[in-house]
């Protein structure tokens, strides 16, 4: 009899300049009724402007399997290193990121 976990396998290929990643430090999440719409963005201290450096569409099944792995994974990473700590937060966007404010 077959092996079912060998029938299911991806090959899965990952370039170069994919594996190097993108930088993100806030993401937006919109939806419709047919898709979520992740928008990945870079946001740099004392710049007004800040770029989408990736945007992801998924439907609402895979949105909802992300969700549910990113909680798993998320659990798992604190059962090792502790709780991850949550600045304050209004809900609004860090246009400061925090950091100091320059003065001349």
């Amino acid at each position: 009899m077959a092996d079912p976990l060998k029938e299911n396998k991806v090959n899965i290929e990952l370039s170069d300049e994919i594996a190097e990643g993108i930088y993100s430090n806030l993401a937006i999440i919109t939806h419709s009724h047919a898709e979520f719409v992740l928008d990945f963005i870079k946001m740099m201290p004392g710049v007004p402007k800040a770029k989408v450096k990736s945007r992801i569409i998924l439907t609402p099944e895979h949105a909802k399997r992300l969700y549910k792995a990113l909680a798993d994974n998320v659990k798992k990473f604190e059962a090792v290193n502790g709780p991850i700590k949550e600045s304050p937060s209004d809900g609004g966007i860090p246009f400061t990121m925090g950091g100091p404010t320059a003065q001349a």
